[in-house]
């Protein structure tokens, strides 16, 4: 496993070591330093290097708690069917209790579960059934957070006429329990060519 420092943080086997595990290998390397005795006994018996391999280890066990690029890309597959459902119940369900929404519809920065609710409410009026067509998605994993980025296109009929919105997009997802969960979305309308 190979282990580098950049800035303040330690990566191991290219993962980036969260708190409680730098925290630990700390103080199990104080706890060695301090009591000779116990690192020489463990160092005969091989237990020592194995008891490090342990601790640094579990930096990159809790690493893999992140959304999977293949799971984000389900996770923006059910946002599409759920949007075109209208039910802002369903909607919000898909993002964290403490997401941040700044919607292409949106004069205002939405971030608290009824708040993400009602810009859908709002949403689902003006575009009632409006189906959603993703383009290229960039989709990246940093330690326990994953981010998708791009572009998409809400289609609806209005007069009887058929319209769309094209927008970029940012959706950042982090895991809770089983689930991809959104916890920032930034939408806006794509705007016109200068001129």
């Amino acid at each position: 496993m190979a282990i580098h420092i950049r800035g303040r943080e330690l990566i191991l086997g290219g993962a980036v070591a969260n708190h409680v595990t730098l925290t630990c290998a700390v103080l199990f390397c104080q706890m060695l330093q301090r009591r000779p005795e116990i690192r020489e006994e463990m160092m005969q018996t091989g237990l020592g290097i194995s008891s490090v391999v342990l601790v640094l280890s579990t930096a990159l066990v809790q690493t893999t708690t992140a959304c999977p690029r293949e799971s984000v890309a389900a996770a923006v597959e059910r946002w599409t069917t759920v949007f075109a459902e209208n039910n802002p119940d369903t909607i919000t369900a898909l993002y964290s209790k403490d997401a941040v929404l700044w919607g292409t519809l949106s004069p205002t920065l939405r971030s608290d579960p009824a708040a993400l609710r009602a810009y859908f409410v709002g949403a689902f009026q003006a575009l009632p059934r409006a189906p959603v067509k993703f383009g290229d998605q960039l989709i990246r994993v940093y330690g326990d957070t994953a981010v998708n980025t791009g572009y998409y296109k809400f289609s609806y009929t209005k007069d009887g006429e058929t319209k769309s919105i094209p927008a970029r997009y940012s959706f950042t997802f982090v895991k809770e329990g089983n689930d991809c969960k959104i916890v920032d979305h930034h939408s806006s309308a794509v705007p016109s060519p200068p001129r």
